[in-house]
């Protein structure tokens, strides 16, 4: 999508404070955090929410868990613990539709969210 946030962050036109990368995945710091950490990690094929996954996402969705724990272990949270959250839509929070996966940590998270 030519004029998705992240799409550009993938593309390079936008250059957001990286916290992974490989040939699939984008992981950066949040410019609104939420917590002491936060990090999105987000696919880099453009899909806009949940629920337009399909069966061969399957994979993707899961290496998006896989970097998450290494982000969260880079980012010093491993022991001390850190909450994972994908939005879908805007009633859930979704503001950019391009999925991503939050890491957040750096505090105590309080139950239940929202």
């Amino acid at each position: 999508m030519n004029d998705c946030l992240f799409c550009k962050m993938v593309r390079g036109e936008i250059q957001p404070k990286k916290a992974y990368e490989n040939e699939r995945v984008l992981a950066f710091h949040d410019i609104n955090p939420q917590a002491p950490t936060h990090v999105l990690v987000i696919p880099k094929e453009h899909i806009a929410t949940i629920n337009d996954l399909r069966a061969e996402h399957a994979t993707l969705v899961g290496e998006l868990y896989l970097v998450a724990q290494e982000v969260a272990r880079s980012e010093g949270l491993g022991e001390s613990g850190y909450r994972t959250v994908i939005n879908c839509g805007r009633d859930a929070g979704q503001a950019v539709f391009h999925i991503h996966l939050h890491v957040l940590g750096g505090r105590p998270m309080n139950w239940p969210p929202g």
